[in-house]
């Protein structure tokens, strides 16, 4: 075993960029390391402890393995002795990202400013949260007939978290279906995906035979960005936050992670009772107003709720129940079967490759999830997305890429709509039900071998 003593002068690296006005990580590094067996995993975690450093993948120092792939961002001043401690365990790693301030940018420097109308909107960049709210406003004074805005609830910072529902008239009772983006702050293409897909089916509901199918028996709940304080601090300070803003301890630090802080399993799995971590759940069970606020809507609507989806990055997964704990879930088969089929529309796009999978088996554990707790709640089709990139831009995802993600996860999204919409409605074939329960097969047994 490996053991490395950190002086303070080491330690103390850390500090200015967390007092710092605003960070712009000029020098800092993604590094990716593969421990190749034991004593390489203690260092590394030893090391990732010690200097508290920002663990991309997996999120917590206990989660890495043998032979799995380590994530992690090196500020410039600590990139020296960090090396030199590989270098003493005989670790060995690659730079991906070489310098992050390249990487980042400055997106306000490139923004137009938002204008009256929804025609001047553009869906291909990263907008701040004053242009959401605009968007907001814009999407339902236009298309009143079919989108109207509501208040879920305040933030922290007293922010209204202002989500959108999508209903047309309907002589019979309706289902309803909930997604939300943007519940970790530097998840930036997450809110992107959800205006992007509110603008799609506003422009084609009349058009597009599945849309309208969907509407005439499903209302949706689009909640743009849930972490509004975290999301606006990513804009103005620290673009690699993920937390809520709330504050901890007599001020000493700040924020919660918000899909920790659900009362499911809480802070019991991937979860950390530091206010430090990247991963605190919390004082307690849903004591953010955040998640308070979720939760009593998700109460409201339980009895009509049909699917839960809540959108991520990075990694490219479609997953299903559990986080907190590998067993799986009696109607997993159908889960995965669905999200199987989600992955494979959505790779007919552009190439990409999803996996699916459950969330504790195919990603990591993790308690305290909005998925679980919604599942729990009775929701059998309760998703996590976990959207582009695989590694290579990590959180940072170029523009560029914005159109193509959305317009992938657009055929996956309405794969799985038009599917829950379908089992609940009876509007499917019987030829798409053969077929179905073929995939449904070969999905089940697929999934065994990964997981075995």
């Amino acid at each position: 075993m490996y053991l490395i003593l950190w002086n303070a002068g080491v330690l103390g690296i850390l500090i200015p960029q967390v007092l710092a006005m605003k960070i712009n990580y000029d020098g800092d590094q993604v590094l990716q390391i593969i421990p190749q067996h034991k004593d390489h995993v203690v260092c590394l975690q030893h090391m990732c402890s010690s200097l508290q450093l920002d663990l991309w993948k997996p999120l917590q120092p206990e989660d890495i393995n043998v032979r799995s792939v380590v994530h992690v961002r090196i500020p410039s001043m600590a990139l020296q002795p960090v090396k030199e401690a590989m270098l003493h365990c005989s670790l060995s790693f690659k730079v991906l990202v070489d310098n992050l301030a390249h990487l980042i940018g400055d997106p306000e420097a490139k923004r137009s400013r938002m204008r009256r109308s929804l025609s001047d909107y553009d869906y291909t960049k990263y907008h701040p949260m004053e242009d959401i709210y605009s968007w907001i406003n814009l999407m339902t004074e236009q298309h009143s007939d079919l989108v109207t805005q509501h208040n879920l609830g305040l933030t922290y910072e007293t922010r209204p978290m202002h989500y959108l529902k999508i209903s047309k008239p309907s002589s019979g009772p309706k289902k309803s279906i909930w997604m939300d983006c943007g519940i970790h702050a530097r998840e930036w293409i997450a809110p992107a995906f959800c205006q992007w897909f509110v603008k799609e089916i506003v422009q084609n509901h009349e058009k597009d035979s599945r849309i309208k199918k969907i509407l005439k028996n499903i209302d949706l709940y689009v909640l743009p960005v849930l972490n509004i304080d975290g999301y606006i601090y990513t804009w103005t300070t620290e673009r690699l936050w993920r937390k809520s803003r709330s504050k901890h301890e007599n001020g000493t630090c700040y924020g919660v992670d918000l899909n920790r802080n659900f009362n499911v399993k809480w802070c019991s799995l991937g979860s950390s009772t530091n206010c430090t971590s990247n991963l605190y759940c919390g004082e307690s069970p849903v004591s953010e107003p955040e998640t308070k606020a979720v939760v009593n809507f998700m109460e409201t609507i339980k009895s009509e709720l049909i699917c839960f989806l809540t959108i991520h990055s990075y990694s490219q997964y479609i997953l299903t129940a559990y986080g907190y704990s590998k067993d799986l879930p009696k109607n997993f088969n159908e889960t995965i079967t669905v999200a199987s089929k989600a992955a494979s529309e959505l790779k007919k796009k552009h190439g990409t490759v999803y996996r699916v999978g459950s969330f504790a088996n195919l990603l990591y554990e993790a308690s305290g999830t909005s998925q679980d707790w919604v599942h729990d709640l009775g929701v059998q089709f309760s998703y996590t997305i976990e959207l582009r990139d695989n590694g290579t831009y990590h959180f940072i995802l170029p523009e560029d890429q914005i159109q193509p993600t959305c317009e992938e996860t657009m055929a996956g999204v309405l794969t799985i709509i038009e599917y829950v919409n379908d089992k609940y409605f009876g509007n499917q074939a019987s030829t798409k039900c053969g077929s179905l329960h073929i995939y449904t097969f070969l999905s089940a047994v697929l999934t065994t071998v990964l997981l075995t």
